[in-house]
């Protein structure tokens, strides 16, 4: 069965757009792992699947690469509004996703703006294994939790250069602080509009961006009192702007581009 896909990155974000309005869905954690296999399916950071919905454009429901489910992807929910919007010919749809219903607007220069919605910062949201202050956790380098509809743990460091991500995220991926995991991002404030960011990405490794990473590492930076309400956020593969202004949404806006479309079999 020949399976109809769009790969699409934001700011090296990579994922991979399937779309099933009219259709059944086929995707399982099982297919999902083949699809993210980088040798020997597609490869991705997340899998997008385009369903039918009642009370929106589309909805979506997100993979990882490993075959997990997770409820919101910040650059992937902004490359299928990037396509919708094409196809009514607007510059503004709503899409649900597992965070609820999401309004992504077009703007200047290939951008796309998403309003992720409003940051969880309740220690039973995150979810943490107990009742504790999620701005200063009881972990070395103190990090701040939130979370965007997945969990994110953030450390803010003199150097970012200095850290081997690679090394000591999969260990704070599996903190038992965690119960659900967490993705983990280490921080360098280059001045209050201006970040640098690395990222373990939970169920993905070492993405070369990450748009609902880049929110939660904004929405604690805030919460230190660190960064202003408009944030520059510079990852390995690019930069986005993330906006809050310490309650209600968290507003993600960055460039999207295709790379590819195709089919693949799944037997």
């Amino acid at each position: 069965m020949p399976l109809q896909f769009v790969k699409m990155h934001a700011h090296g974000d990579d994922f991979i757009i399937v779309d099933r309005r009219g259709l059944d869905d086929p995707i399982t954690p099982q297919i999902a792992r083949r699809l993210g296999n980088r040798h020997t399916g597609i490869g991705f950071n997340q899998l997008a699947v385009v369903l039918d919905c009642e009370d929106a454009v589309a909805r979506i429901k997100f993979w990882n690469p490993n075959g997990t489910a997770l409820q919101t992807c910040g650059s992937a929910t902004r490359g299928v509004a990037d396509r919708l919007m094409h196809e009514i010919g607007g510059d503004s749809v709503v899409l649900r996703t597992d965070r609820g219903l999401l309004t992504c607007v077009r703007e200047s220069g290939r951008r796309v703006s998403v309003n992720m919605g409003e940051p969880s910062l309740d220690w039973a949201s995150v979810p943490l294994a107990e009742a504790i202050y999620t701005g200063t956790l009881p972990i070395d380098g103190s990090p701040a939790a939130c979370s965007m509809g997945n969990p994110h743990c953030t450390f803010f460091v003199d150097d970012i250069n200095a850290i081997d991500v690679a090394a000591v995220g999969p260990a704070l991926e599996l903190h038992p602080l965690f119960p659900a995991r967490t993705n983990v991002h280490f921080v360098q404030v280059l001045d209050r509009g201006h970040i640098r960011l690395r990222i373990w990405e939970r169920g993905g490794g070492v993405p070369l961006g990450s748009g609902s990473c880049c929110c939660g590492a904004v929405v604690n930076g805030i919460r230190r009192g660190l960064l202003d309400a408009t944030v520059q956020v510079q990852c390995d593969g690019g930069t986005v702007t993330v906006h809050w202004a310490g309650e209600g949404g968290v507003v993600l806006t960055g460039s999207v581009e295709p790379i590819m479309q195709g089919s693949v079999y799944l037997s």
